[in-house]
C-alpha cells in the first residue's frame, strides 16, 4: 500500500515542500538551519538532543526517532501536514 507523501508548510519556505524520503527530510532540515545561521551543536542543544542526533537527521538516516525529528522541526518553525495523496506520481 502505497504512502502519503509528507509534505511540510513554513512562511520561511514561503511554500509547501513535498517530502518522499528521509534524505529529502534531512536535506531541508539542514537548509533551514544554515538560512537561520545555526549550527548543528546549537540546534542539538536547543532540541535537547545530542548533536549526533542531528548529524544523522540532516544525513536521512531512516531510522531516526519520530518525534525527536517532530521537536526539531518545531524548533527551526516547520510543521508536518499528512495529506491525501493527489493525482498519481
Amino acid at each position: 500500500m502505497p504512502h502519503s507523501p509528507i509534505k511540510f508548510s513554513s512562511g520561511s519556505l514561503g511554500n509547501d515542500t513535498v517530502i518522499h524520503s528521509s534524505l529529502e527530510l534531512g536535506q531541508l532540515i539542514r537548509e533551514q538551519r544554515k538560512q537561520q545561521s545555526l549550527t548543528q551543536a546549537e540546534i542539538a542543544g536547543l532540541g535537547n538532543t545530542g548533536n549526533r542526533f542531528i548529524v544523522d537527521l540532516e544525513s536521512g538516516k531512516p531510522t531516526i526517532q519520530l518525534q525527536k525529528a517532530l521537536d526539531i522541526l518545531a524548533l527551526l518553525g516547520l510543521e508536518l501536514v499528512v495529506r491525501q495523496k493527489s493525482g498519481r506520481g
